[in-house]
């Protein structure tokens, strides 16, 4: 066994670690506005999360090629291939360990800034600063800005607009009668560009613009023409009073949280497992490639590895931002969900680079704020955003002490 099979293998525990820590953390938040609305349990929240995030990785992630730099850095200038094998392994240990760090405290951090902050760790002292792409830093750092404000300010315009047309109007059933239909037109009309825009499935699709939208919008209103049909159903007993339209919207959310575990799934388990691939391309063929084809074994790994950390983690950081940045209740929950997912999508197509935690935590704080100031734990969001700012030096300066003391060992 050489020096490039002990790095593969030893790269398949820290991506397996990596998978444990996204299901811990990052899908974990994503479900946390669910189960902080009581739209489903914790015990739910983990089974539907493990299985649908599982079947996304597999099913729909085995077209995932992933970047294997994150753009952080030119790795191809660092020459040696050695050096980047060691380094991605020091960059994806170093994440892990933030994030679990940040798990076990039930704190929300985007694993994605960790990997990037590793990355660029080893990359300043394997290759200098010239290796950096400063530019794609920078918009990183404006991520941390750009994403919460927006979720916010979106979160915050929808659960106004349901409290201003539904909750606060005297014959509040007929209105929820007549708006539930065009919030599910409007969910579905989400789901579905969110679904071509950002799996790896709907991508291979290929569709203009147009057309994307003219196949959301012809599904959309399908689904509010049937909605309209079996809205009676759907609102609850008018005896209820507000706990009928409650759960009209609880309805709305499961099926939102379905789809976001789905796509995470689908989408993030490169993260975990696209160093991992590239690792094992150099160690077979002892060349440097700047992109990996994720192998499907390798894909199920991270599937399990992502359950796994649900089921045994999730429900820290669900708990945190679920229940204790502010009270949600099914409409509340329904708006953040809205508006995190609006933000990834809207965003991510226009080239910003956002965090899908820092959405979902906007939005909880857009929700709250829509009640007054009053309504928001700002102690607890002041803890999660200084988590958020540490992120990216924290797990660059593990990364290079990792890399250090590996590169002395091995070299």
């Amino acid at each position: 066994m050489d020096i490039y099979d002990v790095f593969f293998y030893l790269s398949l525990f820290a991506g397996f670690m990596m998978a444990f820590n996204l299901g811990a953390n990052d899908v974990a938040n994503s479900m946390a506005s669910a189960v902080g609305a009581k739209a489903i349990s914790i015990k739910q929240a983990v089974f539907i999360a493990g299985t649908l995030n599982f079947a996304g990785a597999v099913f729909l992630g085995s077209q995932v090629t992933a970047t294997v730099s994150k753009g952080i850095i030119n790795a191809s200038v660092i020459g040696d291939p050695k050096i980047v094998m060691i380094g991605m392994f020091s960059a994806l240990l170093a994440a892990g360990l933030w994030v679990l760090i940040s798990t076990l405290t039930a704190l929300p951090v985007s694993s994605t800034h960790s990997i990037v902050g590793a990355i660029l760790g080893f990359g300043l002292v394997a290759g200098g600063p010239d290796v950096v792409n400063w530019i794609k830093m920078v918009g990183i750092v404006m991520s941390w800005i750009i994403s919460p404000f927006f979720a916010a300010t979106i979160a915050y315009l929808i659960f106004t607009h349901i409290r201003k047309t539904i909750l606060f109007q005297k014959d509040f059933i007929h209105q929820a009668k007549k708006w539930a239909p065009i919030w599910m037109g409007l969910t579905v009309l989400l789901i579905s560009l969110s679904f071509l825009y950002k799996t790896p499935v709907g991508k291979s699709l290929h569709l203009p613009f147009l057309g994307a939208l003219a196949l959301g919008c012809g599904i959309a209103g399908l689904v509010w023409f049937i909605g309209r049909l079996a809205v009676n159903k759907l609102v609850g007993d008018p005896e209820q009073g507000a706990e009928a339209v409650e759960e009209t919207f609880r309805k709305l959310q499961i099926g939102t949280s379905c789809y976001v575990a789905l796509s995470q799934g689908a989408n993030d388990v490169a993260n975990a497992i696209g160093p991992v691939a590239a690792i094992y391309l150099i160690s077979k063929e002892h060349v440097l490639r700047t992109n990996a084809d994720v192998p499907l074994g390798l894909l199920v790994m991270g599937g399990v590895g992502i359950a796994i950390g649900i089921a045994l983690l999730g429900h820290k950081v669900m708990g945190t931002v679920g229940t204790k940045i502010t009270v949600l209740t099914n409409t509340r929950g329904f708006a953040v969900d809205f508006g995190a997912a609006t933000t990834v999508l809207v965003a991510s197509n226009m080239g910003l680079p956002v965090s899908s935690t820092h959405a979902a935590v906007g939005s909880v704080v857009g929700v709250g704020l829509a009640r007054g100031f009053s309504a928001v734990n700002f102690k607890i969001l002041g803890k999660i955003v200084v988590y958020w700012v540490l992120t990216v030096p924290i797990a660059a300066f593990t990364s290079i002490i990792i890399f250090t003391i590996l590169k002395w060992i091995c070299l």
